[in-house]
């Protein structure tokens, strides 16, 4: 089994649950890396970095298992240029058909000097003895010089010579604390491709953090300049800023492939969507939604003019679509900068034909209403053509009058709620258990209203500072396979997030009686 065959191809060496582990606030599981390494092998990851199997006993058993978990991608255990390291990384991995050992050591002047406080000759006497010792156990093993691109050229020539000649086949430069610049970076490895006799017998690798925002055009940068494998993470997790986006360069390469003279990956990249998902949830981690790829905004459009471009040919700036990632489409914010053609593209999903309203009036009414709410969604755009109250203030069917609220505990006690609501012109109570407070509230909210929808997402945030900040919640509701949107506000949470789902529920009780009147019309 051979990655290194086709010279276009560019391995991707996923270092996910280790790189990217390492950096977060608590460690994974077992069973939760190897799902993680289950949605990297169908991915189409090359290799993936299990884990340091020296750091513990967890750690060995993760690359264990993993490493015998795999179906296609190639097992790698890290270990220092430490014999107890590889005798470790060797070990995890017996009995697996092909695995990876990847050993490493510091070569910038600053680590071998105040770090490690060694000589350069050490610290190359080290490298061989363990990449040979590693080779005891697999023809398949990577040196990395950590630091890389802050180490003197010269001796870093003088490193990858040696480390190939004591059979690394796998070299990687490393930009360790993100401090080259993509021209630079580059010079680094046309250097070592001019200067390195061997070279030819070893695939250069590269793994650049992200601590000044360089880490994809620094791999991009390279991979034009002779690298064959870039070493990377799923969403940038990673030490400090973060590494190499997977995401990043897989669909840079794969967009710019004619710039890239035909370079390519074997990365499903329909599957990156559900990857990065998966990562995000099991790792704790939310991915920012304006980063590239596969954020919330990566595919939304708020402008006026960037809509009207869309609606007319995607491309226009779409560079890429979202199905190719994964997702199910794009997304249009309604806001106060949308236009008139935005409107009426939405007013045509909803069915409603050009003729049936006029565009002028329902856009004025829009934007009073988008400047009051911030975001209006499809259901506000439909009241406004039934509902004629200024600003789309017509009277909300269900009101909020109190709630209590008993917590569980460790003594056994069951959460407990209690609301009175106002549901038109009379005035109900109900009383629930659940989960939670939060759930036992909902099932209140759900009996009184006689609305079952569910949950598809509930998230809250302190909207302010102090002890005294406001807690907002957001939710979503999956109403006849109709999403609907609620948002709350209170110093209570348990308020606010009642609020919530209330604010959701008159939303559908609007669309609702829009459903009424377009019935009884068409009638």
């Amino acid at each position: 089994m051979s990655i290194h065959q086709d010279p276009n191809k560019i391995i991707i060496f996923d270092t996910t649950l280790r790189d990217g582990e390492q950096a977060l606030p608590q460690s994974l599981s077992t069973q939760q890396k190897l799902q993680i390494a289950m949605a990297l092998d169908q991915l189409g990851v090359d290799v993936i970095e299990t884990g340091f199997p020296i750091s513990s006993e967890g750690d060995f058993q993760s690359v264990q298992t993993i490493s015998k978990s795999l179906k296609h991608a190639i097992p790698c255990g890290l270990a220092r240029c430490v014999p107890k390291d590889v005798d470790a990384c060797g070990n995890a991995m017996k009995g697996v058909d092909h695995f990876r050992i990847h050993t490493f050591i510091a070569t910038s002047d600053i680590h071998v000097q105040d770090k490690l406080k060694k000589s350069r000759d050490d610290i190359m006497a080290m490298a061989t003895a363990c990449i040979k010792q590693a080779r005891n156990y697999t023809d398949d093993v990577e040196f990395s010089c950590e630091d890389a691109g802050r180490t003197p050229i010269d001796y870093l020539c003088r490193m990858v010579e040696n480390a190939i000649k004591a059979g690394a086949t796998t070299v990687n430069i490393p930009d360790t604390v993100g401090y080259t610049l993509p021209e630079e970076f580059g010079a680094i490895i046309t250097n070592l491709y001019n200067r390195v006799p061997n070279i030819d017998k070893a695939v250069i690798s590269v793994h650049c953090h992200n601590d000044l925002g360089m880490a994809t055009a620094n791999s991009l940068t390279a991979i034009r300049h002779g690298a064959r494998q870039i070493e990377c993470c799923m969403n940038g997790l990673g030490e400090r800023a973060g590494n190499c986006s997977l995401e990043e360069v897989v669909m840079a390469i794969k967009l710019r492939e004619k710039f890239l003279n035909g370079l390519y990956t074997d990365i499903v990249a329909k599957n990156i969507a559900r990857t990065s998902t998966l990562v995000s949830k099991i790792c704790n981690e939310p991915v920012p939604p304006h980063k590239a790829i596969v954020g919330s905004n990566a595919f939304a459009h708020s402008s006026g003019i960037h809509q009207d471009g869309v609606l007319k040919n995607r491309e226009t700036y779409e560079i890429l679509t979202p199905e190719s990632v994964g997702f199910t489409g794009n997304t249009m914010h309604m806001t106060a900068r949308s236009g008139r053609h935005m409107i009426r593209a939405c007013l045509r999903n909803l069915g409603y034909e050009d003729d049936s309203y006029d565009l002028n009036e329902i856009y004025d009414r829009f934007l009073k209403l988008a400047d009051r709410k911030g975001q209006v969604f499809d259901y506000d755009l439909e009241a406004l053509l039934f509902f004629q109250k200024r600003d789309h203030e017509q009277e909300n069917y269900f009101k909020l009058d109190t709630i209590n609220v008993m917590s569980g505990g460790a003594h056994g006690a069951i959460p407990t709620a209690s609301v009175r609501l106002k549901v038109g012109k009379r005035t109900r109570t109900e009383s629930s258990i659940g989960n939670g407070p939060v759930d036992a509230v909902y099932n209140c909210i759900t009996r009184l209203t006689g609305i079952r929808c569910k949950l598809t997402s509930y998230t809250i945030k302190a909207n302010g500072a102090g002890m005294d900040a406001l807690g907002q919640v957001n939710v979503n509701v999956d109403y006849e396979g109709r999403i609907f949107h609620g948002m709350g506000l209170s110093t209570d949470v348990i308020e606010s997030s009642a609020l919530a789902l209330i604010d959701a529920c008159n939303s559908i009780e609007r669309a609702r009686e829009i459903e009424k009147k377009r019935e009884k019309k068409s009638a």
